[in-house]
């Protein structure tokens, strides 16, 4: 790579309205964006006119918007989606087959979910005039049955998401393996897994390892939770990214993951940090992450950035006009309801929940350059979302020189060896 290319990168987009008409913050927004080559986003949502059903299980609420709103990514300069996310599947295949065409007839470069394994795990390319650049996306966070599944010659594979499984296991003291071992006998609760082993349906478990219902223990010297990437998941993308890395000049990797660290949702898991290490070492040149709708640490990897969260974009979960009965019964609600009154249910009137973190409305744009496959300058934007506008307000992103929101990544990045210096409301990264 022989000259300079630029990246803006935004987290979620989980937009459910249409950008109001000759709106200044988003002209603004647009003016940072505009000056980078690729300008990321994840879309959070299914763009349709409910053309799917609502599926049995869902991501939180069951993500919908009209495909207009593609329209308005546009406006904010966005050319690049993934869309590997835990709400691809809310309205089943057809709100994933519905959203796709609609990705394409905006003509958005986009990766992540598809027909089939291999169209969710392939590359993308979008063309530069500074070199072409690809776009491997995945999730993992993610319903078994959301797996794309892989096709055979003789029958189709099955529509879904590119899936980063992952594996846990729980170290335990003797003492506390010894009770686990007690009360899994005492009340059978691997009763099921016993059979199914028996039946070949199962395979067993490690010598090492016991099974407690769906979770695996070991005896180990420290009480820990210890995750790890899924080995064939993971063999599959690395080998997408040694693709992408010989027909492209630069290669985006993105992951949508909600998975935590020591119960704190601003420490990434260890699955999380390894896949991404990984990543790069095989040719990838960034990993943008996103999923649990707050920032976490930046890590700059053998001179490429790893963002483990870049948190919200576009945060609008509360103005969606339809959801399923499913939504309701949570929340003890019948047909006679309507979803004012369920996203009243589940804010308790705007007093609990996301609504109120303000973690949750506050985030950065990183605007990035590489050369020679090395990132030599990196800017941080603060944004906010508007914590304390109206629900049919608020969610949209303004530019904000607010130093809370980079001294908390400040904080936040400090483990992974990353300096960020602050001037004029903005974050520079020492490289």
């Amino acid at each position: 790579m022989r000259r300079s290319l630029t990246i803006a990168a935004t987290g979620d987009s989980f937009i459910t309205r249409r950008l109001p008409e000759n709106d200044h913050n988003s002209s603004v927004i647009y003016d940072i964006m505009k000056q980078a080559d690729v300008r990321f986003t994840n879309l959070e949502v299914t763009t349709h006119h409910f053309e799917g059903f609502p599926s049995a299980i869902s991501g939180g609420s069951w993500s919908i918007a009209e495909p207009e709103v593609l329209e308005d990514l546009k406006k904010y300069g966005v050319n690049l989606i993934g869309w590997a996310t835990n709400h691809a599947l809310d309205f089943s295949y057809g709100g994933l087959r519905a959203t796709e065409r609609n990705l394409n007839k905006y003509n958005f470069i986009h990766a992540g979910a598809g027909r089939n394994l291999a169209e969710a795990n392939e590359p993308r390319y979008l063309e530069t005039v500074n070199g072409r650049v690809a776009l491997i996306s995945t999730t993992s966070t993610f319903h078994e049955t959301w797996r794309a599944g892989e096709q055979r010659p003789d029958i189709i594979g099955r529509p879904g998401v590119n899936p980063l499984g992952h594996n846990i296991v729980y170290k335990v003291s003797r003492e506390s393996m010894a009770a686990l071992k007690s009360i899994a006998n005492n009340v059978s609760i691997n009763a099921e897994n016993d059979l199914h082993v028996q039946l070949g349906i199962k395979n067993k478990t490690k010598e090492d390892e016991f099974l407690f219902g769906e979770h695996k223990f070991k005896v180990g010297e420290e009480e820990e939770q210890v995750t790890t990437p899924d080995k064939e998941d993971m063999k599959r993308i690395l080998k997408a990214v040694s693709e992408a890395k010989r027909q492209a000049d630069f290669v985006i990797v993105s992951v949508h993951s909600h998975e935590m660290a020591e119960g704190d949702l601003e420490k990434p898991p260890n699955f999380l940090k390894e896949f991404s290490r990984e990543c790069i070492d095989r040719g990838a040149n960034a990993i943008i992450g996103h999923g649990p709708h707050i920032l976490r640490g930046i890590e700059i990897y053998k001179k490429s950035p790893i963002f483990y969260s870049l948190g919200n974009f576009i945060f609008q979960n509360d103005t969606m006009t339809k959801q399923p009965m499913e939504f309701y019964d949570k929340h003890n609600l019948d047909h006679n309801s309507n979803v004012a009154e369920l996203f009243d249910s589940r804010t308790d009137k705007d007093t609990k929940g996301f609504v109120v973190d303000e973690k949750v409305w506050s985030s950065i744009i990183p605007v990035w350059k590489m050369k020679d496959n090395r990132i030599f300058e990196l800017t941080l934007y603060p944004i906010e979302l508007g914590i304390n506008q109206a629900r049919s307000q608020r969610g949209w992103p303004k530019l904000e020189k607010r130093n809370d929101i980079l001294e908390r990544l400040q904080t936040l990045s400090e483990p992974f060896g990353t300096n960020i210096k602050l001037s004029n409301g903005l974050g520079k990264v020492e490289l």
